[in-house]
């Protein structure tokens, strides 16, 4: 959640704007899953009972949700994204889906190029624990193979690398990117009158391996003084202590034990992850080959700074 005030953005054109970004081959085909799976659970905001069940899709297409009455279909990318509190929400053909930040996360760093996602029983996906363990687990249980477009041929996959450095701010909260070969994530927040939280960093070179061990466990947090005025402005309806660590200002932690000594810092880098992969376009990677370093950003300023990349493409 993003701080509201004046919005400045940078580039260092060191070359014309157009060159920004390119698409660079990874070596690898496109993959979707093997099979299919489905996980049910409370969504955070609605407090409804949802199932996402996830499907295979055919090389190119992309990660896509179907929801509403009329089964609408919703792309994952930028251009579907909307401001909404404490979420992520896409929107499109009449219908939305809120919160898809965790799962959207999860394909990203498997590798899940290609997905068709069925919601039911309302417009939110599953919380599950508040981190994205779960959907890692889904995708591990239905499998992965090389995605086949309509000729059954494989497709390789892209992934964007950034030659300018980047940057946007909205007041002491921050995004920005340097060129780099690989996916690097930093990330820093600071809870000053929070002290169980405080000041933290987190960076790490991003791969699936990494992921799987240092960021998928990492659980959402809210500060206890706040949940009340969240709740009587319609948010967290289904927040609980299973799915959420809960800080207080005065007492500290009260649900411990902490995953990890900095799980609020490294939950921010899973969801710069969902966020960011929503630059994906026709089944290719959508985070950057780039360090990414962000601080006190949050699913606003993620998003800001994801269409800002759709600029100088």
């Amino acid at each position: 959640m993003g701080h509201r005030g004046c919005l400045s953005f940078y580039t260092r054109a060191l070359k014309p704007v157009s060159h920004a970004i390119s698409w660079k081959p990874t070596g690898r085909p496109q993959q979707t899953l093997a099979s299919d799976v489905s996980r049910s659970g409370t969504g955070l905001h609605s407090g409804t009972s949802t199932t996402a069940r996830l499907l295979p899709a055919m090389a190119g297409e992309g990660r896509y949700f179907v929801s509403g009455p009329r089964r609408a279909r919703i792309p994952a990318t930028i251009d579907h994204a909307m401001d909404s509190p404490l979420c992520t929400t896409l929107c499109g053909d009449g219908a939305r889906v809120r919160t898809v930040e965790h799962l959207l996360s999860a394909l990203e760093a498997c590798g899940v190029d290609n997905c068709r996602i069925e919601i039911e029983g309302g417009d939110e996906i599953p919380m599950l624990d508040g981190s994205a363990k779960g959907w890692v687990e889904a995708i591990e249980q239905a499998g992965l193979c090389a995605a086949e477009d309509s000729s059954g041929h494989n497709m390789d996959k892209l992934a964007p690398e950034l030659h300018e450095p980047m940057y946007l701010r909205r007041n002491d909260s921050f995004v920005t990117a340097f060129p780099s070969s690989n996916v690097q994530i930093t990330y820093g927040i600071d809870f000053p009158k929070v002290p169980a939280i405080g000041c933290q960093w987190f960076s790490c070179f991003l791969n699936a391996s990494i992921y799987l061990k240092e960021i998928a466990s990492s659980r959402t947090f809210c500060i206890y003084e706040e949940v009340e005025r969240m709740r009587n402005a319609g948010l967290i309806q289904g927040g609980s202590a299973e799915n959420a660590i809960v800080c207080s200002a005065s007492a500290g932690w009260l649900n411990p034990p902490l995953r990890f000594h900095d799980e609020p810092c490294r939950h921010k880098v899973l969801d710069l992850v969902g966020d960011f992969s929503l630059f994906a376009q026709n089944g290719n990677q959508g985070l950057l080959l780039a360090h990414i370093i962000a601080y006190k950003a949050g699913h606003s300023l993620h998003t800001e700074f994801v269409r800002s990349l759709l600029k100088i493409c």
